[in-house]
């Protein structure tokens, strides 16, 4: 092992972390790719969802705003 201390525990750290990586139970192709369509899908969702409230508290707010309310 290196002695030098500032590189010695770099070295040290990437072994380290290769072995842990080693021992990941990493997903197939296409666990990932399915995975990956779930998360789009509901990103679009979401975004679907929360766009339409803001649309509508915007024309709530228009809406009383334009009747008199608080200038």
């Amino acid at each position: 092992m290196n002695d030098n201390p500032i590189v010695g525990p770099i070295i040290r750290y990437a072994r380290e972390t290769r072995a842990e990586l080693s021992k990941v139970s990493w997903p197939s192709r296409q666990d990932a790719t399915n995975l990956t369509v779930v998360v789009l899908v509901t990103v679009v969702v979401s975004s679907l969802v929360l766009g339409s409230f803001d649309a509508l508290f915007s024309q709530v707010f228009v809406f009383v705003r334009g009747r008199g309310g608080v200038t």
